[in-house]
């Protein structure tokens, strides 16, 4: 049996997968009005599968009116400059740190620390140069379906941030922990400062929230803060 094109999370917020078995996954936030606001947008070959999702919520990219990437890396900013065009959308919001990368078409550095990290700094790790409209910091409030707040979680990238959506208690986690299979921090060789990525995360454990919506993995919705807080508890034991 194949996979819906999207998933509803919550009231007007619906999961995109774009990658199999979700591994890479973009949100959108339906407006009492029938706007939508979409947050990343996968890699540049993604177009057909947020199209998909979008149909099956009755949508188009007609409809798509703001773009909200939660950092500049090319599965989650891949697919943003075709949507731009596309949706006629004047640009991105991103996190100031990260605005520089996005304008550029090229992901931040990775950690040198890992092996993997220097492996992945010698690859490719362009996009398509993305237009920013909007450059936002930690503590914002973006006017996305009621609320949608912003909490700069640093270490996969240097602007690296997870969004609270206020009126359905969904925490947007972006990278800052991943879903696959397991909760976990994620690829270290896709961090820009590994350690970093490992303390900020527990930003997520100090936050109220009732759903944890991942970018890599499927979301949570059955005691999701006490999930994440105890992965976060455990990952801190195995590291003393």
């Amino acid at each position: 049996m194949s996979k819906p094109a999207a998933l509803c999370v919550a009231p007007n917020l619906w999961r995109i997968p774009v990658a199999p078995f979700s591994f890479v996954n973009v949100y959108a936030f339906v407006e009492d009005d029938g706007q939508v606001t979409l947050v990343d947008t996968g890699m540049k070959s993604s177009a057909k599968r947020i199209e998909a999702g979008l149909a099956l919520m009755g949508k188009s990219v007609a409809d798509v009116t703001r773009i909200v990437l939660t950092h500049a890396h090319a599965d989650h900013a891949g697919g943003a400059a075709g949507l731009l065009e596309r949706t006629g959308v004047p640009g991105v919001a991103i996190h100031q740190t990260d605005a520089p990368f996005a304008r550029d078409g090229h992901a931040p550095p990775r950690d040198t620390s890992t092996f993997l990290g220097r492996l992945a700094n010698r690859g490719s790790n362009a996009f398509p140069a993305v237009v920013v409209a909007e450059e936002f910091v930690d503590g914002d409030v973006l006017p996305v379906a009621g609320g949608l707040s912003v909490h700069h979680t640093p270490g996969h990238t240097a602007g690296h941030v997870s969004l609270l959506h206020q009126p359905t208690g969904v925490l947007v986690t972006g990278d800052a922990i991943w879903n696959v299979r397991k909760l976990s921090y994620g690829v270290k060789a896709f961090c820009q400062d590994v350690k970093l990525n490992e303390r900020s995360a527990h930003v997520l454990g100090e936050l109220e929230y009732t759903v944890a919506a991942f970018t890599h993995g499927p979301h949570v919705s059955d005691q999701a803060r006490e999930a994440v807080r105890g992965y976060l508890r455990d990952a801190d034991a195995r590291q003393r």
